[in-house]
């Protein structure tokens, strides 16, 4: 009977055991390894959208500012394929197929790539007044909010930083994402300069200064008067 009760009492402590380590492994998975990474800002796809009247005539000076201002942007987000979409089976299709052509022209005026400019139809039957949308995919990101609950900061007996902590360092540098598609992908990288490259090893080779000129006019100095 004692040795049932012990090998009872040893398999209850097993299982005990065992359920601890599980409940430990569980948490250390969740936790976040630093208070930095409980907080990270997170990209996301979106829509960035523009409409054009239809003119016969072709594009307006005040549509040309707004698609200049357009590829500006696409080129700052490094966005995706462009698509322009023109109303189809509508009035004035044939104005807005020439619209369309008009905008893909003076897009790819701008700098923007041939194969970054598609032109496609949407079924415009039964609209009054149908306008040229266009469209291209960047990414936005999630800011984190910080401070709506906080925990007694002198309780220390768990010996575990606060919950907000490292919040605020997140969410200063998500606000100050140029491209926030930098988190989804590095940019790729600009061709180097050979030339430059090749002059400043020729000067290091003689033993010349490979720095620039000084700029004279950043020279100073402090006042020795006497206040």
């Amino acid at each position: 009977m004692k040795s049932l009760k012990m090998t009872a009492f040893v398999a209850s402590l097993a299982c005990l055991t065992g359920c601890a380590a599980v409940g430990v492994n569980k948490l250390a998975e969740e936790k976040p390894p630093t208070v930095l990474d409980g907080y990270k800002p997170r990209a996301y796809p979106a829509d960035a959208e523009i409409q054009l009247a239809v003119h016969a005539q072709g594009l307006s000076t005040t549509q040309a500012d707004a698609l200049a201002q357009f590829a500006s942007e696409w080129d700052a987000d490094q966005g995706g394929v462009i698509t322009l979409r023109a109303p189809d089976s509508g009035p004035n299709s044939g104005a807005a197929f020439r619209t369309a052509e008009g905008a893909r022209a003076f897009l790819l005026h701008q700098g923007i790539p041939q194969d970054q400019v598609t032109i496609s139809g949407y079924d415009a039957r039964g609209l009054t007044d149908p306008n040229l949308l266009m469209t291209y995919t960047h990414y936005k990101v999630s800011i984190p909010a910080c401070g709506k609950t906080w925990t007694n900061l002198s309780n220390l007996m768990s010996n575990e930083p606060n919950a907000n902590f490292g919040c605020a360092v997140q969410a200063n540098m998500a606000a100050q994402l140029a491209n926030p598609g930098d988190l989804i992908h590095a940019r790729s990288s600009t061709p180097v300069d050979s030339e430059r490259r090749l002059t400043v090893l020729d000067k290091y080779r003689k033993g010349e200064v490979t720095s620039g000129a000084q700029d004279q006019a950043a020279k100073g100095a402090l006042s020795n008067v006497i206040q």
